[in-house]
């Protein structure tokens, strides 16, 4: 539901779109086509995206690689302690989505740099813009050191052979850039989000996939267990590393709250899944939000809980990687490895639709859209994205920074604050409850970053390297 603007200058709900006379800085970067028919609209097409593919685009951005951590993740908390702090994250979320589409409603912009120029003017679209195309190159660059490492061992796995080869197709430098150029640039050209919604569909049918695996091993592993080379022995070990606990403190679990937080950071996607939604109204976004993250958390607890149960206090950071030194030859194992690497490739593309649009807004404000600077905004940013996984050979520090700093900002600080300087004090006070709850969860943002940041120099100073699970 957007609002028109009134002439003393304050904002109520109305059922038809802002009227002419909009600034370029209110539009998102697609300008209608104003023949003279119709009101201005958000874009110059009217949503088609149904429900359901919405559903799939929203799950497939908040899916990420983080899934692989999360059994670890469990098994440094205990079961119920994890439970509690996965609910809390995923309620966050949703109310997280709630205050952006609040906002966005009250302005009448579905764009997230437009709402920052909204609340704090030119610096804060530039802030905006910065932090999510930040975030997103990090993720992005974490599904393609996924290939990287992983699309090897498959082919080496499907050809018989027990050790890497020379040949160039065993190269991983050279992979990335056959998997960028033959599938994820095709995906990344599409004019419209929504047409992702298939792509989308079948790259959460491949994690689903993922779990179904997670369970079925549980119950074919035995316990204890431990790995010498390439062969899986019976441990003569205490009973309490095959013991399921339910509360668990040490010194990873200080990790956990950052590694679910950014499991489920969505909210770059949320507007532009909005703006392309059929019959788009705030109660029907939000439906597909909770749908999304509601969806996300029984995979993730179920993923969690099946693959700590299967090696208890043995979980390593990267569940599949334990796995493989169970059994590297397990034919059921590879498929998984295999349904992963398709599930992130198809979720680049996702990814990448949120930068290009920050990098419009701050560099084309106004402008209509333009099929070169469409096409060259993705050329570019898969080339540098490709560059920065091929010659740098260990992210996860340069990871942990970006993460600990631009997720706690996407999910908790921003939409805090947007939903306190947008939301005008004549239909909200500032004392009045929904903005002090607002500020609260901004704090809570500034509390998980100072947290975030504290343990990563704590690592560093100390000269361990920990696995800090990404989106």
């Amino acid at each position: 539901m957007e609002l028109q603007k009134l002439s003393n200058g304050t904002h109520h709900e109305a059922a038809m779109p802002v009227e002419t006379g909009v600034s370029p800085e209110e539009e998102t970067f697609l300008p209608h086509k104003d023949d003279g028919s119709k009101r201005p609209q958000f874009t110059d097409f009217e949503g088609k995206t149904s429900f359901g593919m919405s559903v799939f685009n929203l799950s497939n951005a908040i899916m990420g690689s983080g899934i692989l951590g999360l059994s670890y993740a469990m098994s440094n908390t205990g079961i119920v302690l994890f439970l509690i702090l996965l609910t809390c994250i995923a309620c966050l979320s949703c109310y997280s989505v709630h205050l952006l589409l609040r906002s966005a409603g009250v302005v009448g912009i579905r764009a997230y740099e437009q709402l920052g120029f909204r609340a704090f003017g030119h610096p804060g679209k530039i802030i905006a813009g910065v932090i999510i195309t930040l975030h997103n190159i990090g993720a992005m660059s974490s599904y393609l050191f996924i290939v990287k490492n992983e699309l090897p061992l498959v082919i080496q796995a499907f050809l018989g052979q027990t050790s890497a080869s020379d040949n160039w197709f065993m190269n991983g430098n050279y992979l990335i850039i056959i998997v960028t150029a033959s599938i994820i640039l095709p995906l990344a050209l599409m004019k419209h989000l929504g047409y992702l919604g298939y792509t989308s569909g079948f790259s959460l049918s491949c994690m689903v996939f993922f779990l179904s695996a997670v369970i079925y091993k549980r119950f074919n592993i035995p316990c204890p267990l431990e790995v010498f080379g390439n062969h899986s022995v019976i441990a003569d070990i205490s009973e309490d590393m095959c013991t399921a606990k339910f509360f668990t403190i040490n010194q990873e679990t200080a990790y956990t709250i950052p590694i679910l937080a950014f499991a489920f950071v969505c909210h770059p996607e949320v507007l532009p899944i909005y703006t392309e939604l059929s019959n788009p109204t705030k109660r029907r976004m939000q439906n597909i939000g909770n749908v999304s993250i509601l969806g996300m958390f029984i995979m993730y607890f179920f993923t969690a809980i099946f693959g700590y149960l299967t090696f208890y206090a043995n979980t390593e950071a990267e569940l599949l990687h334990t796995y493989s030194k169970v059994d590297p030859l397990d034919t059921l194992i590879l498929c998984v490895r295999l349904a992963v690497l398709v599930a992130v490739t198809l979720t680049v593309p996702v990814v990448l639709f949120p930068i290009r649009r920050a990098l419009l807004q701050l560099l084309f404000p106004g402008k209509p859209f333009h099929w070169l600077r469409h096409v060259l905004i993705a050329l570019c940013l898969l080339f540098a994205v490709n560059v920065f996984v091929i010659l740098v050979p260990n992210i996860r520090d340069i990871f942990g920074i970006t993460g600990a700093t631009t997720a706690p900002t996407l999910i908790f600080i921003l939409p805090g604050l947007f939903y306190i300087r947008i939301i005008p004090t004549s239909l909200e006070p500032m004392k009045s409850r929904p903005k002090i709850q607002a500020a609260c969860f901004a704090s809570l943002g500034f509390i998980f970053m100072i947290m975030s940041l504290t343990f990563i120099g704590i690592d560093w100073m100390s000269g361990e390297r920990r696995n800090l699970g990404g989106h």
